[in-house]
């Protein structure tokens, strides 16, 4: 069975979520910087009345930072209560995957990604990643009771 993926770039590369962790993607015009926040939370954005934290996907995976463009986007997600955004190049495609196209990433990926990349697909001539957004967004849980 076929699940819709949200498909957004970040340096070229394409990574997708799940469409049903999505809740919305937004133009992105700037955050307000949240004082002793890590490296990686650009900062704060109202998105429909709701003040949210957004993650710089370039900072999270240590790529250089570079101008925002009109194509920035700010992927809104859920992950159980919280509402977190992920700041990416681009985002305007939706793609219908199967499960089965998935496979495990190749261990230099893994070592490299931080664990950030779940899954590869290859679609047609592309490969997309799937990223684990818990993690990608500083929300995993470090004492290891598998909680997410």
């Amino acid at each position: 069975m076929s699940v819709l993926h949200v498909v957004f770039k970040v340096d070229g590369a394409e990574y997708v979520l799940p469409a049903s962790e999505v809740l919305q993607m937004e133009s992105f015009t700037g955050a307000t910087p949240v004082p002793g926040a890590p490296a990686h939370v650009a900062g704060l954005v109202q998105v429909r009345g709701r003040v949210i934290p957004v993650v710089d996907a370039r900072t999270r995976f240590g790529l250089p930072p570079v101008e925002r463009s009109l194509d920035s986007r700010v992927v809104v997600g859920r992950l159980g209560e919280r509402t977190v955004g992920l700041l990416v190049d681009s985002a305007r495609e939706v793609l219908k995957l199967d499960p089965g196209q998935f496979k495990p990433p190749p261990p230099l990926v893994m070592e490299g990604a931080q664990g950030f990349v779940k899954a590869v697909a290859q679609v047609g001539p592309r490969l997309v990643m799937l990223i684990d957004f818990p993690r990608v967004i500083g929300e995993e849980t470090s004492d290891g009771d598998g909680k997410r």
